[in-house]
């Protein structure tokens, strides 16, 4: 049988060389934004151990929209070129370059998880004040949100445009809008932090306008020939939240918006969700998403091994293998994949002799 994880993808003008994707995995490790050795060693190995698509971590469109004061960022020009030189490299080796663009909303201005993970106040160095869709403080100890006006929803989308842009000059053949995990595109999202009165807020279809408003901005930006992927978290894991049948709904409207793959995710919206973690605990998501939208989708969470993620696309539950956990423990597990399901691959002709 022949191996679908190593089977080439096309997406608009963009080829892929197998189904396995490198999840944006954030690493708190840039100053002021900039791309940096770290990154360069961290992702580029990634592409050198054989994945299809390397997707660089939730890369900040403005500086109050990062998590940490030490996010990446795509909020100025001067941050393309440490981008383009590892998104050089990364082609080099025959995988293709992403950027997940993001904006943290409430969940910005954090410290980094091994310093705490805690809220950085406004008034301490280092710290800021956040934005929302409603004054809701995402949980206790952290600084009440400001609610965005219509000028500054008009900025936030602005501001994603423009990183798609720069994303373009960086070489990225991959864009990535995150709208999962509690971040500003998902609290619009849902009802239990979008509590407007306007017309973003209240109904179905005025919580999803901002996410549909960023798509069909970046789509504009964005070049015809190249793929534009978003993730969604598919649910909130909690009673009166965003839920699996409107991120289907989502999922139509944003296919005729540009889309071109939902990369499904879930959860971390709000505090003490009662998340059913197994293996492959979210494929359900993608496999739903994929069927009743009619849109290509990537599957995410706790895959492990080969021949699982085979089975989920031999299954047509989803179109990509979306790794994370797994390629931070091993850079090379595509690699160790393909011979396992004894799938054909060029290894790197310097690490040629590691076969025998």
């Amino acid at each position: 049988m022949t191996s679908l994880l190593f089977t080439p993808l096309s997406l608009r003008g963009v080829t892929l060389r197998n189904r396995i994707t490198v999840s944006p995995m954030c690493q708190y490790s840039s100053e002021d934004g900039f791309a940096n050795d770290w990154h360069f060693v961290h992702l580029g190995s990634r592409a050198v151990g054989g994945a299809g698509l390397v997707i660089f971590e939730a890369t900040a469109v403005e500086a109050l929209g990062r998590i940490s004061p030490e996010d990446l960022g795509i909020w100025k020009d001067e941050h393309i070129a440490p981008l383009a030189r590892i998104v050089r490299f990364i082609h080099e080796q025959g995988a293709m370059a992403g950027i997940q663009l993001a904006h943290a909303g409430r969940k910005a201005s954090t410290q980094r998880p091994w310093e705490g993970g805690g809220p950085i106040a406004p008034e301490v160095p280092r710290g800021w004040k956040t934005v929302a869709p409603s004054a809701l403080p995402f949980d206790e100890g952290y600084s009440t949100p400001e609610a965005l006006d219509e000028a500054g929803l008009q900025r936030v989308v602005r501001s994603f445009a423009e990183a798609a842009e720069r994303a373009r000059a960086a070489g990225f053949r991959v864009v990535e809008l995150h709208a999962a995990h509690g971040y500003l595109l998902h609290q619009f999202l849902s009802p239990l932090v979008n509590k407007r009165t306007d017309r973003y807020g209240g109904t179905f279809e005025n919580r999803v306008r901002l996410t549909r408003e960023v798509v069909q901005a970046v789509r504009k930006r964005w070049p015809e020939e190249l793929p534009l992927f978003v993730r969604f978290s598919c649910t909130d894991w909690v009673e009166g939240g965003w839920t699996l049948e409107e991120s289907v709904a989502l999922a139509k409207l944003l296919k005729q918006d540009g889309a071109d793959l939902i990369d499904c995710s879930s959860g971390a919206l709000v505090p003490k969700a009662k998340i059913h973690y197994g293996p492959g605990y979210q494929t359900p998501f993608a496999e739903r998403v994929r069927r009743e939208a009619g849109i290509l989708t990537g599957a995410v969470g706790y895959i492990r091994s080969a021949l699982q993620a085979e089975h989920i696309l031999h299954t047509e539950q989803a179109d990509l293998i979306i790794l994370a956990r797994e390629l931070l423990r091993d850079p090379y597990w595509p690699l160790h994949a393909a011979r396992e399901l004894k799938a054909q691959v060029t290894w790197p002709a310097q690490y040629e002799r590691a076969q025998d």
